[in-house]
């Protein structure tokens, strides 16, 4: 599968992100991809109102992803804001293209390092995988990655890649962490982990949001033996890179983890 990698930095106007999303997936149906992956918050960046945009699937933003994703024939994964209970929203990744259209809510929510996501986000609930011309693909949403189980019940779910949309938060050892959370989520559930944040919005001299996590960059596609096939640093970039999802089942029966685990 060629898939492209969406590392931007969106900010506070959907609208103005929707034709960033545009100009993305555009240059990654040029170059070849079948899948194009953007970051979590790729609606609206972290550190601005999230309610008064949030809207349902079946909404205008939606809508008219659905609508690009169609015209390019091209899947896309991109981190949008839908309702949820008691006036917050759910951090909701919305998947769409020939044949797609599900989503998936994010299950832990960042309740770390200063920031309270739990204050303005409704947490979703459930693992969510889809298939993508043969091939099994699980989601999960930034600080989801701290959280093994989550990538080992989409792989015992049939997944040979786990998405991991972010909107990282910045500071010390953050960049280490991200880089280390990623490659051993690959290697716990021996699948190919592609992992697509915000970039970091210094390199384009843009100000802090305070504690908001609004990317460092360092997005990344991994291999299920924890090789990094693709690594990016902090700068806005696209991504094509080809994934051999062949190999799973050789790589299970050199590293049979998912079958040697046990529950306590």
């Amino acid at each position: 599968m060629r898939l492209a990698v969406a590392q931007i930095v969106t900010g506070a106007d959907p609208m103005a992100n929707l034709r960033l999303v545009r100009e993305y997936a555009t240059r990654a149906k040029a170059a070849g991809a079948e899948l194009v992956v953007f970051p979590e918050a790729a609606m609206r960046a972290f550190g601005n109102p999230l309610a008064e945009i949030a809207e349902p699937l079946d909404g205008p933003w939606a809508t008219a992803v659905r609508a690009m994703a169609r015209d390019l024939d091209i899947a896309v994964v991109v981190g949008m804001f839908t309702p949820g209970d008691g006036g917050r929203v759910r951090n909701t990744l919305l998947v769409t293209g020939p044949g797609l259209d599900t989503s998936y809510d994010k299950i832990h929510l960042f309740d770390a390092f200063g920031f309270a996501e739990s204050d303005s986000v409704d947490a979703g609930t459930a693992p969510v995988t889809f298939d993508l011309n043969g091939t099994t693909i699980g989601l999960a949403t930034c600080y989801d990655v701290r959280f093994p189980a989550l990538f080992t019940a989409n792989a015992r779910a049939g997944a040979a890649i786990n998405i991991v949309c972010a909107s990282w938060g910045a500071g010390e050892g953050k960049v280490e962490q991200w880089d280390l959370l990623v490659r051993a989520r690959a290697v716990d559930s021996t699948t190919f982990v592609v992992a697509c944040g915000q970039g970091d919005p210094a390199t384009l001299g843009l100000p802090s949001a305070g504690a908001a996590p609004t990317g460092i960059g360092h997005s990344a596609v991994v291999s299920p033996l924890g090789c990094p096939l693709v690594a990016l640093g902090g700068e806005p970039e696209l991504a094509v890179v080809d994934v051999d999802t062949s190999v799973i089942p050789d790589v299970r029966g050199k590293l049979p983890v998912l079958a040697n685990a046990r529950s306590f």
